[in-house]
């Protein structure tokens, strides 16, 4: 029973795990924990398991605790699919929302790391968290940006979208970006520019009825192909484009390309400033 003036750790971790002793350092705190559930239920199937079949240690880094860097050493129960039209066989136990099955991290460190990186850099929030004692290297957070982003559900689209492309690495590396017209929120990014990729894309959203693309034949043709009756709108830069081409060519076709100005053009000035100038001098001389 803690006190007013104790810290209850048990308040801060899941119920099906329970603080067996803490370990304290001058800058490490190892909390040993162990799983006390009776059941699980099988992540593929669904079937509730009430017996597990082996125990094995995990140790896995949390936020740091005062300062000092703080890991979790579980002992966590495995347990065996009792059901045989089941895939899969050994399952690790896990608790959702606090730690996965093959994480080092708890998920709450996860989302500090990938929150600091998104509004960081990779590298400068490993610098940082390595400041607070929580070991990640820029790698380990790149890792855990694409697992974020495989997690997310695919985002669904209206059937007016925008098309563009746009440069990983200029010059070298091109991509194709999707926008929702309703939303404007990009619901796909493609590799390449060539229009294979788009077209595997359209494929599969059969619904689209309006496109807003750039004068890229490539578009052009994959959207034509894969879907005939949807209608292809050019963007308002490339209207304005298309505007500024027509005056130019206009202009170009009714003033001359070259405005001849003759070489006595500047002599009747120059003479009216000399007869000035000797003027002024015979005033003088009076």
């Amino acid at each position: 029973m803690s006190t007013a003036n104790e810290l209850n750790l048990t308040e801060f971790y899941p119920e099906d795990l329970e603080i067996m002793s803490v370990d304290s350092t001058e800058n490490e705190i190892r909390i040993h924990m162990k799983s006390r559930s009776k059941s699980y239920k099988c992540p593929k199937c669904g079937t509730e398991l009430n017996k597990y079949h082996s125990t094995h240690h995990r140790c896995v880094q949390d936020l740091p605790i005062l300062g000092k860097r703080t890991m979790l050493d579980i002992n966590m129960h495995d347990y065996y699919c009792t059901n045989d039209d089941c895939e899969v066989g050994s399952i690790v136990e896990t608790y959702d929302g606090f730690l996965d099955y093959c994480s080092r991290n708890t998920e709450r460190l996860i989302d500090f790391a990938t929150i600091l990186a998104m509004e960081t850099s990779c590298e400068s929030a490993a610098r940082i968290l390595k400041a607070s004692n929580i070991k990640i290297s820029g790698d380990t957070i790149i890792r855990m940006l694409m697992r974020r982003y495989s997690d997310q559900e695919k985002p669904v689209c209206g059937n007016a979208i925008g098309i563009d492309d746009f440069a990983f690495k200029k010059r070298d590396t091109y991509g194709t970006i999707i926008v929702d017209e309703e939303t404007h929120k990009p619901v796909a990014v493609l590799d390449g520019r060539d229009g294979e990729t788009l077209k595997n894309w359209l494929k599969q959203n059969q619904h689209v009825k309006t496109v807003t693309r750039d004068r890229a034949s490539a578009y052009a043709k994959a959207v034509e192909e894969v879907l005939p009756d949807c209608m292809q709108i050019a963007d308002r830069f490339h209207l304005h484009q298309n505007l500024l081409e027509a005056v130019k060519n206009v202009v170009n076709g009714t003033v001359p390309v070259e405005i001849k100005i003759p070489q006595d053009y500047g002599k009747p000035q120059e003479e009216e400033k000399n007869s000035q100038i000797s003027t002024c001098e015979g005033k003088k001389n009076l």
